[in-house]
């Protein structure tokens, strides 16, 4: 049913004539892998930078046409645009600083256009590690609760397309509802709006999409959800520093990240990777979490540091950013995780919920201060 499905995609992409008049977008091989589940067809259509304006109303009348037919409930299309190569970018100076030229590298910033906002959201922080299994998603969740319990208004978004966890920790089970023509609404769960692709899938189909399509995805659940009015918007990144990471830094305005690492050294070579690859993409790293940082045992109190301990304490002091606190390896953090109650949200006077909330403060500190931002240098590839 689905390739029959995807074939009758395609022959209504070859019987339309694209904006430019050339070929159909499909003999043109400008066509994405199609992914089809739960009734929408997911799809992307890459054009030349400069036409993408101008490709925009022919997505919209293909998005109409393919949700006509037997099977597909919606259909959602997304331009990924690429530069044309062997055209320089214009260059583009670096921002004044008020620090000497010795305290902070002389760099050039990325060029390119300026990256826009989402109307309505004050901040944007990325959470973030160099490998998976680190505690990344459990960590972005306690300390969006954190942002909560401080008293501002949150939302997060789970950017990890290929292994959306925030559903399952946050025990979100409903489908998001249409808002509009272009936009739906995110989902609520203890006070933090949240949207994520486990919520417009279900949780074993697997998302097998190539780079294009995963930007496409993360442009829509930036773009085209209502967030509404936000102090602050927390991601969930994927593991790694590819395609997600590169998207999220180009086209919004980061106020940071958050790097998530375990103590051993295997972990924190790829705590190393990830923050370098923010630094060079011109975003503030707000400050290193050491997760798993020490088991106590329940019996006899006796304190155990399972994957050693201080590892990303000494990394941050190296690479001269904030430290933003251990938290333990912790039987009722995992459990509660797993039942959709984090531990911020269902012990809130207890000592776990403490480490997170003093992790949520730390930032906001450092985002309010401006020294997170003086120590990220900026780097630029011409």
């Amino acid at each position: 049913m689905s390739d029959d499905l995807k074939a009758r995609i395609y022959a209504i992409l070859r019987a339309m004539t694209p904006p430019d008049g050339k070929a159909d977008m499909v003999t043109r091989g400008l066509v994405s892998d199609i992914f089809i589940a739960d009734g929408k067809a997911f799809f992307s259509l890459t054009v030349p930078a400069e036409d993408a304006q101008r490709f925009e109303p022919f997505c919209r009348e293909i998005e109409t046409k393919v949700a006509t037919l037997d099977g597909v409930s919606k259909a959602m299309v997304a331009l990924t645009a690429e530069k044309v190569a062997g055209i320089p970018a214009p260059r583009h100076s670096a921002p004044q600083s008020s620090h000497k030229a010795k305290d902070r590298p002389s760099t050039v910033r990325r060029s390119g256009p300026a990256r826009a906002g989402i109307p309505g959201i004050e901040r944007i922080v990325a959470v973030a590690s160099g490998k998976g299994g680190v505690g990344k998603s459990t960590t972005a969740v306690n300390f969006a609760l954190g942002l909560v319990a401080a008293g501002l208004k949150v939302g997060l978004l789970d950017a990890d397309v290929y292994g959306p966890s925030i559903p399952r920790l946050l025990g979100l089970r409903d489908k998001p509802r249409a808002a509009g023509a272009r936009t739906i609404r995110p989902l609520e769960a203890y006070g933090l709006k949240a949207m994520s692709m486990g919520l417009m899938v279900d949780e074993d189909t697997p998302m097998i999409w190539r780079g294009p399509m995963v930007m496409s995805a993360l442009t829509q659940m930036l773009r085209e959800v209502e967030w509404g009015e936000l102090d602050m918007l927390v991601v969930d990144m994927p593991p790694g520093t590819g395609d997600a990471q590169l998207t999220m830094a180009q086209q919004v305005p980061l106020a940071g990240a958050v790097i998530v690492s375990t103590p051993q050294d295997l972990a924190l070579i790829d705590a190393r990777k990830g923050l370098a690859m923010f630094q060079k993409v011109d975003v503030p790293v707000l400050g290193i979490v050491e997760n798993m940082s020490y088991f106590v045992a329940p019996d006899t109190g006796k304190r155990y540091d399972i994957f050693g301990h201080g590892g990303a304490k000494a990394e941050a002091a190296r690479l001269g950013v904030p430290f933003l606190g251990e938290v333990p390896i912790e039987m009722a953090i995992r459990e509660s995780s797993d039942a959709g109650r984090p531990v911020v949200a269902s012990d809130p006077e207890g000592p776990h919920a403490a480490v997170y909330r003093a992790i949520a403060d730390k930032v906001l500190a450092g985002l309010d201060g401006g020294a997170a931002a003086s120590r990220a240098p900026r780097i630029v590839f011409d």
